[in-house]
């Protein structure tokens, strides 16, 4: 009966992969083999009898079974003789683990799986050995090289190419600076090995019965070919299997064979025997362990050549691997921009809607082939992800049970030096006792030499299997990481097939979106299975979900902060523009995951305390990542106001406002309900940012009393409280933004540094966009209208959530200048769409929600950090003086009319009442 832990065999008719010659009883002489490469090949076949330990109750112990191993599924079969048709199990080596034992019987390891442990014994420690360092090099291979096809097993022993056999050479290389190669041991292992003799009846599988019925009618199906053939097949009791026994008998009483002792050599008396007993273990010692006494000799010279030829031979491989994955993915992207190209070619030339119709099915069919070419992908990122987890947890595992026996290997070095030392000071300074007799003192000098023999027996197998586990955690280490950059290979390829998937989905959405401005109102057949298309391509998403649990392109309701990220137009035919331009955030968001940012979250990972410099200003300008962006807001803000934070300050401004209310507070009330309503954290009602945001406005109107409260600060405010989440934090960067970053007089009554800004705004939309803002001006568009919000609440109500922070981010740090360029470069963006317009109402339709459109933020953030230049602070202050002295002039004239207007209105209310008073008079004295 085998173990209770074993799995049932996978195949019960055939065995992949198994080594037929090893199992067919006419191939087992080896003489039958001709030619070197037969032998060759042979001699690489991992194959032999091992013992291993199974049962229940009072049956449980060791049984011989046929172990071979499976290059192309990794697997290690065992039957119970070599000439069985079918296995009894398998052990899965991908997942698998080595470890030997030091203390219990010679030759004993284990094999640790995810789901089992199997204990297994070989005949000698160097067999032991053997079998352990060869499944570490075939499970290396299997992970470092794809399975070979079924048809071709020679070439899958000829070498998968240089590079294979490079990196299989190396990691040889690196197992041997932990433990000498083995030899292999004649006779014991390969397909010599299946000529050893077995019991048939001590070995039979109770467990699986079945397998061992099947095996038995197979091997008398065979002797009965074998008897009307003429040939007898080799048994247990047949003369060809009795040849090779009889030549390994002489093996068997080689007192310099591997764990064994000569049975008929005489005895000799009490005092040589310890002598004889002494060079025997001498000899199995040196013969079990030869890589302690050979010696070998290398040419230093020639060595270091050939690393060095191998190691530029590997750099050149690599290249050319990775020249050749470039030139497949621009084979790829042309294949990709030829398609787009025929089929744009195509839908342009079909002269009827029907056939335009035809080519928007023949899409909807790419996407959904695609679609599910992406969840096949994410199933099998899933599948590598539960792989990696649990190699990860094995890995810790072993690294414990490691540590544990070195725990245990130094508490034992430690014993042993202390009894060597006890028996050395008692061979050199023996207590002062009567002397005892000379064949008591021989026999106590002998067990002190036979427990010392013992001792450095247990040290050297410590040792032996120190540096075998040694090479077993650093193999398993780098099998580890392997893993690991393949997953992270696939969640690559992942991002890219689903940001294309949201490409190809939103020119879909623009195709049917053209289409319906062109069809109109029609009331066509046509015109209706448009407006079912449209209709199913809004609930496309919803379908997905309900109908699958994989999302492929999952676009969740609200983003990281709460703003809702498609868009939420009033106007019902703008609603399949707001899904396109979510897939297209979507889209950017996945494509610069790994190759933006990932890297930037490394530098800021790496940046350690901030300080103000170039560095940090490139980095600010790139974008914050989310997990860094508190700590450096606060940062920021307290660079501002150092000078003006004192502590208790904002808990002494709430008391204030609670002792009396404030002027401005039903004004902040009223504006509460209209802050941000396409974000969840200030319409749900059970959210407390409301609260926090009444408190944030309520202590900044007492803290500047000359401005109070101004429409928009509110806005900036729940900015800050959505980054910076704390009361305190979002009062202070309001307190930045209104007294340290914009100019003095911005939030004033008269909003007077507000409007010359919008004057200089003109200015540079004129000499940065001269084409543009001729086309407005020539419709009569005034910007001020749309961009005067802009400044005033930094674009907290234009750009969509992704691309606002990322402006507030620079915005904190380099002021002002900030909002100039990314206005800019919004038109700069925009430009294009602007020129088509050729109606004023239009262009205001189109500038009242155009911001919401971009998608791109590294577009965005290139333009304006790069296609704006130059941009000098210099010129900027100067505009805004210019401007400031023309308003205030326009702005005394104003008062100066004013005030001739109101004295000419006194001055004819007084003539009228003196006018009224003299008739007055008159009626009186009539």
């Amino acid at each position: 009966m085998e173990g209770a832990g074993e799995n049932a065999p996978e195949s019960s008719s055939s065995v992949p992969g198994s080594d037929e010659s090893a199992r067919d009883p006419q191939a087992l002489p080896l003489e039958e083999e001709s030619g070197d490469c037969a032998r060759s090949l042979e001699a690489k076949k991992l194959c032999g009898y091992l013992s291993k330990f199974g049962g229940k109750g009072p049956i449980r112990g060791w049984k011989s079974r046929w172990f071979f191993y499976d290059e192309r599924k990794c697997q290690l079969y065992y039957s119970r003789t070599a000439q069985d048709a079918n296995p009894l199990d398998s052990i899965d080596l991908s997942s698998a683990v080595f470890d030997c034992k030091a203390d219990g019987e010679e030759g004993i390891f284990e094999i640790k799986t995810p789901s089992r442990v199997m204990t297994l014994k070989a005949a000698t420690k160097q067999v032991m050995l053997y079998w352990l360092q060869q499944l570490q090099m075939k499970r290396w291979e299997f992970h470092n090289s794809p399975p070979a096809p079924p048809a071709a097993p020679d070439a899958a022993l000829a070498g998968n190419g240089p590079a294979l056999h490079l990196e299989l050479g190396q990691e040889e290389a690196e197992l041997e600076e932990f433990l000498c190669p083995v030899k292999t041991p004649p006779g014991l292992v390969g397909v010599a090995a299946a000529l050893q003799p077995f019991s048939a009846l001590q070995n039979i599988s109770l467990k699986h019965l079945g397998t061992e019925i099947q095996n038995t009618m197979h091997n008398i199906r065979g002797n009965k070919q074998a008897q009307a053939t003429g040939h007898e097949p080799p048994g247990e009791d047949s003369p060809q299997s009795g040849e090779p026994q009889r030549e390994e008998q002489p093996l068997a009483s080689d007192p310099t064979t591997p764990g064994r002792e000569p049975e008929d050599s005489p005895k000799p008396g009490p005092k040589s025997s310890l002598t004889i007993s002494f060079v025997q273990k001498a000899k199995r010692q040196n013969n079990t362990f030869p890589f302690f006494s050979e010696g070998i000799t290398w040419n230093r010279t020639a060595q270091e050549k050939v690393a060095a030829l191998e190691q530029q031979v590997l750099m050149l491989t690599k290249e050319l691997k990775s020249q050749k994955e470039l030139v497949k993915i621009l084979h790829k992207a042309l294949e990709a921009a030829q398609q787009e190209k025929r089929a744009s070619s195509a839908y342009l030339a079909a002269a009827e809607d029907k056939d335009r119709l035809e080519l928007v099915r023949h899409k909807v069919r790419q996407i959904a082939e695609l679609g599910r070419r992406v969840e096949a992908l994410e199933q099998e990122r899933e599948s590598l992800a539960h792989t990696a987890s649990l190699r990860e947890q094995e890995v810790q595992e072993l690294q414990q049970h490691v540590q544990l026996l070195m725990d245990k290997n130094h508490a034992k070095q430690q014993v042993i030096c202390k009894l060597s030392e006890k028996v050395t000071q008692d061979f050199t300074h023996p207590p002062d006792q009567s002397p005892l007799p000379p064949d008591a003192a021989d026999r106590d000098f002998l067990s002190q030499q036979e427990k010392i023999e013992h001792l450095k027996d247990d040290m050297e197998a410590y040792r032996t299997q120190n540096r075998f586990l040694n090479s077993e955690i650093h193999q398993v280490t780098k099998i580890w990481r392997k893993v690991a950059e393949k997953e992270k290979a696939l969640l690559t390829k992942c991002a890219y097939l689903q940001a294309r998937n949201c490409q190809v989905e939103s020119k879909y959405l623009a195709g049917l979106r053209r289409l319906q401005e062109a069809l109109g109102d029609e009331t066509s057949e046509c015109s209706e299975l448009l407006r079912q298309l449209v209709q199913e391509a809004l609930q496309w998403e919803a379908g997905e979900a309900s109908s699958d649990s994989i999302e492929l392109s999952p676009i969740s309701k609200y983003d990281e902060y709460g703003f809702l990220t498609v868009p939420d137009y009033e106007v019902e035919d703008l609603k399949l523009l707001a899904k396109i331009q979510a897939l297209e955030v979507r889209s950017h968001h996945l494509l610069g995951l790994e190759a933006v940012d990932r890297p930037l979250r490394e530098r800021w990972a790496a940046l350690g305390e901030l300080v103000p410099s170039a560095e940090l200003k490139q980095l600010l300008r790139a974008g914050v990542p989310r997990e860094h962006r508190p700590r450096v807001w606060r940062w920021l803000v307290h660079l501002r106001v150092q000078h003006l934070h004192t502590p208790g300050c904002y808990q002494e401004l709430l008391s204030r406002g609670r002792a009396r209310e404030h002027p401005a507070a039903r004004q902040i009330e009223l504006d509460l309900n209209r802050t941000f309503p396409n974000n969840k954290h200030f319409t749900c009602p059970t959210s407390s940012f409301p609260d926090k945001l009444r408190r944030v406005l309520l202590a900044f109107s007492w803290q500047n009393p000359t401005i109070g409260y101004c429409q928009g600060l509110n806005r900036l405010a729940a900015i800050a409280l959505l980054v910076l989440e704390e009361e305190e934090s979002a009062f202070w960067c309001l307190v930045a933004i209104v007294e340290t970053i914009m100019p003095t007089d911005y939030y004033s009554n008269t909003l007077t540094a507000s409007q010359v800004d919008q004057r200089v705004l003109q200015d540079l939309l004129s000499e940065k966009l001269p084409r543009l803002m001729a086309h407005l001006g020539q419709h009569h568009v005034d910007l001020s209208l749309i961009t005067f919000n802009w400044f005033l609440v930094v674009f907290a109500d234009s750009l969509i959530s992704n691309i606002l922070l990322r402006v507030w981010d620079a915005f904190l740090y380099e002021g002002t200048k900030v909002v100039f360029r990314y206005a800019l470069a919004v038109f700069k963006y925009n430009e294009k769409e602007i020129l088509r317009l050729h109606n004023g109402l239009e262009i205001y339709q189109y500038l009242r929600f155009f911001t919401k459109t971009i998608s791109n933020s590294r577009k965005l953030m290139n333009i304006a950090f790069n296609d704006m230049n130059p941009f000098r602070m210099k010129q900027l202050q100067q505009l805004r003086m210019v401007h400031r002295e023309r308003l205030e002039a326009e702005l005394r004239e104003l008062e100066q009319l004013k005030a001739e207007y109101m004295e000419r209105r006194t001055s004819q209310r007084r003539a009228m009442s003196d006018s009224c008073a003299s008739e007055d008079e008159v009626e009186g004295e009539a």
